[in-house]
């Protein structure tokens, strides 16, 4: 007898429909399951045929045959276990009933040998694909991800067994309906930028680059406060709105690292050691995953040490800081990741990390300043849009109680020039300014009276480059915003061009 079912698939972050049917036929007995399955979907058969003997069903020893639809796109994952168990039931005529339920109910679930159902990944992109596609439910999920079921806005039910996802598909008991749990509250564990002393410079380039969504890079010696900076940048973000925490909270499904299946509502912060692989950086894998840039989306990829990464996944880098995505291809499949991300970087100015410091006598000769340097090539940094030089802490700064403005403070002139770009492109996409086109700036930076020949001289004396230019007019842009000016004057162009200098040439001891 045959039976059908349904189910999902994820390619990426993106679900799709999956039809599972199953066909008990007479003939020696067998069990194999084709339509492109990887290894643990064809390693369902022992745990779907114990899950069945073990939940007091029985199965006629004869020839069984699935069929995973559409056959053309490899099947991967353990969720396919409960519709499999479930069509086998039903083609074994072991359910009553099963009516309506069966034609329009998807189910998705690994089972125990036991018969006991685990969580599995990616159950949010699947059901919000399901649901953009103009499906309502019902969806069947183990229990343990109830929680993630019910941020889809599917009629979705849970179940802890397959005894109690067979009973409800029979019509002779109920599921639990998967209900919205509350948002989490917010951490708090991010620091204070009150708690940072000194590096007023470097604070107001974060400012910039908070309210404009940039990229930043800063330079300095050991001890004075890149990676606190960088630390407490999350602080002074806006909020993520609701369709950024479900992109998000997508991603962290797919990778297995929602914690308590709840929404993510807080910017994420992601901090690579620098030992890392270019794949586990970028996303990839002879299975592709998602890297570190794509579980930044919507937050902060912080990069301590830059130069110490290697040169394949610093250059790695380029296509999501200018694409805002990345695209794994492979023989079997390709897949593409968001990864809009504002990248903090850090760095010594030299190997020995006091070239220029007040007081301490850098040991490093051009060469070796020269040479380390290099590790970030011009293409790389050509996509960063604020570079920023930190000067060693004097002990008067140290000493002194903090003085600076709190993170409260500063998020609120980054929210009112947020409010500005999502009024200037309510009809477009380019929100936030560092996502600006080369048309957005033609239309929104218009350059003021004497600016245009500032930028050609500093062109001629620093070299810029033409995504250089583009980056000093979408940060002049945010700099106006933040001063709820409508234009951009010439002083903010000025200041723009500051956030330029490592485009000079390195400088010697």
């Amino acid at each position: 007898m045959l039976a059908k079912l349904n189910s999902l698939g994820l390619k990426g972050i993106e679900g799709y429909a999956v039809g599972v049917e199953v066909d008990i036929a007479p003939g020696l007995p067998s069990y194999s399951v084709v339509g492109l399955p990887d290894a643990a979907v064809k390693e369902s058969k022992d745990r779907v045929v114990a899950a069945i003997r073990n939940s007091g069903f029985e199965l006629p020893s004869r020839r069984v045959t699935v069929n995973l639809a559409p056959a053309e796109i490899r099947k991967a994952g353990t969720h396919f276990d409960l519709p499999i168990a479930l069509g086998m039931l039903s083609a074994a005529e072991a359910l009553e009933g099963r009516g309506e339920k069966a034609a329009e109910a998807f189910f998705l679930g690994e089972l125990a040998l036991d018969g006991a159902l685990k969580p599995v990944i990616g159950v949010l992109p699947m059901l919000l694909s399901l649901k953009a596609a103009g499906h309502s439910g019902p969806v069947v999920v183990p229990a343990g991800n109830a929680g993630e079921a019910s941020l889809s806005g599917l009629d979705a039910f849970s179940a802890a067994t397959l005894s109690e996802a067979a009973a409800w598909l029979s019509g002779k008991g109920e599921l639990r309906r998967c209900l919205h749990a509350a948002p989490p509250e917010n951490s708090g564990s991010v620091g204070d930028m009150s708690e940072v002393k000194s590096q007023a410079f470097a604070k107001r380039a974060l400012e910039i680059a908070a309210a404009g969504f940039h990229n930043i890079i800063m330079v300095g010696p050991p001890g004075s406060g890149k990676s606190m900076l960088a630390k407490r940048f999350s602080s002074i973000l806006p909020p993520l709105n609701d369709e950024q925490s479900l992109e998000t909270t997508k991603i962290y499904s797919v990778c297995g690292l929602l914690s308590r299946a709840k929404l993510i509502t807080e910017r994420p912060f992601r901090e690579p050691h620098h030992t890392i692989s270019d794949a586990a950086l970028i996303g990839g894998g002879s299975s592709p995953k998602p890297g570190e840039v794509s579980l930044a989306h919507n937050g902060v990829l912080f990069l301590d040490e830059f130069p110490e990464f290697s040169r394949a996944s610093i250059e790695s880098l380029r296509e999501p800081l200018e694409s805002r995505r990345v695209t794994v291809a492979r023989v079997r499949d390709t897949v593409t990741y968001p990864a809009r991300f504002a990248l903090v970087a850090a760095m010594n100015p030299c190997p020995c990390g006091y070239l220029g410091h007040s007081s301490r006598q850098c040991s490093c000769t051009p060469l070796q300043v020269q040479k380390y340097r290099g590790r970030i090539s011009g293409p790389v940094l050509d996509r960063i849009d604020l570079h920023v030089q930190l000067a060693a802490l004097k002990y008067a700064d140290w000493s002194a109680l903090p003085e600076g403005e709190s993170s409260a403070a500063v998020r609120e002139r980054v929210l009112s020039a947020a409010r500005r770009q999502r009024e200037r492109f309510k009809d477009g996409r380019a929100v936030p300014n560092a996502l600006m086109t080369v048309r957005h700036i033609r239309e929104h930076c218009r350059l003021p009276s004497g600016a245009s020949e500032l930028l050609e001289k500093a062109m001629d004396k620093m070299g810029f480059s033409a995504r250089s230019l583009d980056k000093i007019m979408r940060v002049a842009r945010t700099i106006a915003d933040l001063e709820g000016a409508a234009d951009i004057k010439k002083e903010h162009v000025m200041e723009a061009v500051q956030y330029r200098s490592l485009d000079r040439a390195v400088e010697t001891v």
